[in-house]
């Protein structure tokens, strides 16, 4: 057996290992001390930090504008109209670059619709914070970088950003002068910040996290007025992401205590210039990193790790993207989005981002009316040149499992939505023979949905999710069919299936908000 043949065979051991049963959970830790948990911030002492601006909504789109055509609501970006230059050395870019390119300005209304805080709560004397951007149990393992190059009121280097101050931490300058606009964002992953809770499921909750921020930053970036062609994903490998965002540097994970700070695993790249320039390949970009300068240590999450999950820190090794291989992602015809309606169509995109939250309970009696349920369902499905899929290096694999408690006009069941229109012949074969795929007459034709099973599934639902009534007493909830059938030819896809994941969990979430519902 060769090795890639072995990493397959045990990325899908994880995968089967880490499942919930029935008769037991998947491993994890035995009690966990509220009290001393994770620190949810990561910073890095000792770096020169540029505080932020929040978003505002005077500029901000309505909801339904970002199902419009591309290109139709797009307004210009602030500091668009600027000489823009790096406060560096206060040099001009060419004007060849286009008026496209952000500022500061520009990136801090970008991070604070996606991955910045959105709300403080507290409950006698804890008190925790919300994010815009979903997180299994508001763990929040995805860390964001940005590697900037004539980006007005920006020095040129690489940064981290600090959400607990909504601010950029810069840790390594840029040596000399660049002529070109550059601006790449990145994301990695603490794993124990799921572990600490998860156990050994966390790698599967960070990678699904990943999924939520890249979605999260294209859906800010559409509402802000940014062409959906202007964000890509930029093809690289794990150990040269690591290098980029100096998260390789072990001398900068301890501190004088002898304490060791958790360190993180690389994930993704993409670009936010990508309709003006493309990505530099990493040795450029390596060679603009002044190596002598990296700047600040990172902070210690938890000083005591109580339990040990050694098959996390397998299962990354085995996953790790050995190559900067992206293809580009296949797109169906899917006919244009339906443009949601209603009350709170023309609400404005940021503050249903801003409001979004998970639902901590259901009352059984709510429903969702049957135009709402399709609108939302037809923007789960993939389309280029619209938000979260332009960010993303897989959208296509990933169906949908709903079981329907009270949408109006709809019998109460198991349905299937098919993302891929013909993954139908497939499916038949690997589901149950009693399955009805009844194609519902006053579906929307981008819509693949079929009636599987017309009866009551409240309980049902429940008990697959873990014995939580909140999945029967919702209006409907759902599961993900993937397909792994791209894992066998590299095991790293196993973590753009839980990207796409994400990204699908998102669309959710936002249309659920939009509809004046929860997810």
């Amino acid at each position: 057996m060769s090795d890639i043949d072995s990493s397959i065979d045990s990325v899908l051991a994880y995968h089967q290992r880490t499942k919930h049963a029935p008769g037991a959970y998947a491993a994890g830790p035995e009690s966990i001390d509220w009290d001393a948990q994770p620190d949810p911030f990561r910073h890095y002492e000792g770096c020169a930090v540029f505080p932020l601006n929040l978003a505002s909504d005077d500029n901000a789109l309505p909801w339904s504008a970002l199902w419009q055509a591309p290109g139709v609501q797009e307004r210009t970006l602030p500091g668009a109209n600027k000489q823009l230059a790096s406060s560096a050395d206060e040099k001009s870019i060419p004007e060849a670059a286009g008026s496209k390119v952000p500022d500061k300005a520009a990136l801090g209304e970008l991070l604070a619709l996606s991955l910045a805080l959105s709300a403080w709560k507290q409950f006698g004397t804890a008190r925790w914070s919300l994010r815009i951007n979903p997180s299994s149990g508001n763990l929040h393992p995805t860390e964001a970088y940005l590697l900037c190059a004539n980006i007005h009121g920006l020095a040129d280097g690489v940064y981290h950003y600090r959400a607990d101050e909504h601010a950029l931490e810069l840790r390594c300058p840029f040596s000399g002068q660049q002529t070109q606009p550059l601006l790449l964002m990145a994301f990695s992953s603490v794993h124990w910040r799921e572990a600490w809770k998860y156990g050994e499921r966390a790698y599967r909750y960070c990678q699904h996290d990943v999924g939520h921020a890249l979605a999260a930053v294209s859906f800010a970036a559409s509402t802000l007025g940014w062409s959906p062609a202007q964000l890509s994903p930029v093809p690289v490998s794990d150990k040269d992401l690591a290098a980029l965002l100096g998260i390789d540097r072990e001398q900068d994970y301890g501190n004088a205590n002898n304490e060791q700070a958790e360190h993180e695993h690389p994930d993704c790249l993409i670009n936010l210039l990508a309709g003006i320039a493309p990505a530099p390949n990493v040795a450029d970009l390596l060679g603009l990193q002044d190596q002598r300068n990296w700047q600040g240590r990172a902070n210690v999450l938890d000083k005591r790790h109580f339990y040990q999950w050694p098959v996390i820190d397998e299962v990354t090794r085995l996953a790790e993207i050995t190559e900067a291989a992206i293809s580009p992602p296949k797109f169906e015809n899917v006919p244009v989005p339906l443009t949601p309606d209603g009350a709170r169509a023309n609400e404005k995109a940021s503050r249903l981002i801003r409001q979004r939250r998970s639902a901590q309970a259901f009352d059984a009696e709510g429903g969702i009316s049957k135009q709402d349920f399709y609108t939302l369902l037809n923007h789960t499905l993939a389309r280029a040149n619209y938000a979260p899929w332009n960010v993303l290096p897989n959208t296509h694999g990933i169906h949908l499992m709903l079981f329907l408690h009270n949408v109006e006009g709809l019998e109460a069941g198991l349905y299937a939505l098919l993302r891929d229109s013909h993954a139908m012949s497939t499916l038949k074969l690997q589901l149950r023979d009693q399955f009805l795929w009844e194609k519902l007459e006053d579906t929307p034709e981008s819509l693949n949905l079929y009636a599987l099973i017309k009866a009551g599934t409240r309980r049902t639902a429940a008990n697959l999710s873990c014995q939580q009534a909140i999945a029967g007493n919702s209006a409907f909830s759902l599961a993900m069919l993937a397909d792994c059938r791209p894992i066998t030819e590299q095991p790293w896809h196993y973590r753009h299936l839980f990207w796409q994941a994400g990204a699908i969990g998102q669309v959710l979430y936002l249309e659920a908000e939009a509809a004046g519902l929860r997810g």
